[in-house]
C-alpha cells in the first residue's frame, strides 16, 4: 500500500513559526473513550494533530491511510465504519497493549482505568504528571461524565416509550451496557478520590515499575508492570 501522508519538508517548521501550531493538552489528561464525549480525548486529538500538521485538504485521505493501516494488523475491518470510528476502536482497544509492548512493560504514557466496561479510560504522560492530575481528572473528565451517562440513560428511557419491538430491543441493550457503565465510573471515582486525597507524588529516580505501583488497582495492566503474573 502506497502511504497517502505527504512527507514534511526538511527542517519542518517550528511551532513559533506555524500560525497553527499544535498546542500540548493543556491538563496531561487524554480521554480514551469508545465514545465522542470529550473534545480533546485522544480520538480528537490525533485528528487535530493530523489537520494541522498535514491540513485540512488531506485530511481525510490521511484518516483514511491510517484506518485501512490499522485494519492490517490490529484490527479487523468492520463493514460500514468511518476512518474516525476505526481509529476510535484501536485507541479504545488495543493502543494501550501496543504501548506496553513497546516499552517492554515500562509505559511511558499510564492508562487510569477500573478495567472491563471501559466506563473511564485516561492516558497520563509520566513525566506530565503531578500531584494535581487526579483531583483534575475528577473535576474535569470524571464527574462531567457521570452526568452525561445520567442524561444519556433519559434519553435512552425516553426513546423507548414510543419505540417499535425491534428497535426497544436495541435500545434495552444499549441500557443494560450504559448502566454497567454508570456502576464502573460510580466505582472509579470513589477510588479516585481516595488515591486524588492522597496528593501522591513521584520520585522518578525510583523508575517506573515502583511509581506505577503507588496507584493500586487505579491503572491498567497493574501487575504486569509492577512485576506480578505476566511479568
Amino acid at each position: 500500500m502506497t502511504a497517502r501522508l505527504p512527507p514534511l519538508k526538511k527542517g519542518g517548521t517550528s511551532a513559533r513559526e506555524c500560525a497553527n501550531p499544535f498546542i500540548a493538552d493543556d491538563d496531561g489528561i487524554i480521554p480514551l473513550t469508545d465514545q465522542d464525549w470529550f473534545k480533546d480525548d485522544a480520538t480528537n486529538r490525533f485528528r487535530d494533530f493530523v489537520r494541522t500538521v498535514w491540513g485540512e485538504d488531506n485530511l481525510q485521505a490521511n484518516l483514511s491511510f491510517v484506518a485501512e493501516s490499522l485494519c492490517l494488523g490490529a484490527l479487523t475491518a468492520k463493514r460500514g465504519e468511518q476512518s474516525l470510528e476505526t481509529i476510535r476502536r484501536y485507541l479504545s482497544n488495543q493502543y494501550y497493549k501496543d504501548h506496553l509492548k513497546t516499552y517492554k512493560k515500562r509505559p511511558i504514557y499510564w492508562l487510569f482505568s477500573l478495567g472491563k466496561q471501559k466506563a473511564f479510560e485516561g492516558l497520563v504522560y509520566l513525566h506530565r504528571y503531578n500531584d494535581s492530575t487526579l483531583p483534575r481528572m475528577r473535576t474535569e473528565y470524571v464527574t462531567p461524565l457521570l452526568g452525561k451517562y445520567d442524561a444519556f440513560a433519559d434519553q435512552l428511557k425516553k426513546q423507548l416509550e414510543d419505540a417499535s419491538t425491534s428497535e426497544a430491543t436495541r435500545l434495552k441493550k444499549d441500557l443494560t451496557a450504559l448502566e454497567k457503565k454508570q456502576t464502573e465510573l460510580r466505582a472509579f471515582d470513589d477510588k479516585l478520590k481516595h488515591y486524588a486525597d492522597m496528593r501522591i507524588k513521584l520520585d522518578l529516580d525510583e523508575g517506573v515499575k515502583v511509581n506505577y505501583g503507588k496507584f493500586g488497582d487505579l491503572l491498567a495492566e497493574v501487575k504486569s508492570v509492577t512485576g506480578g503474573k505476566g511479568d
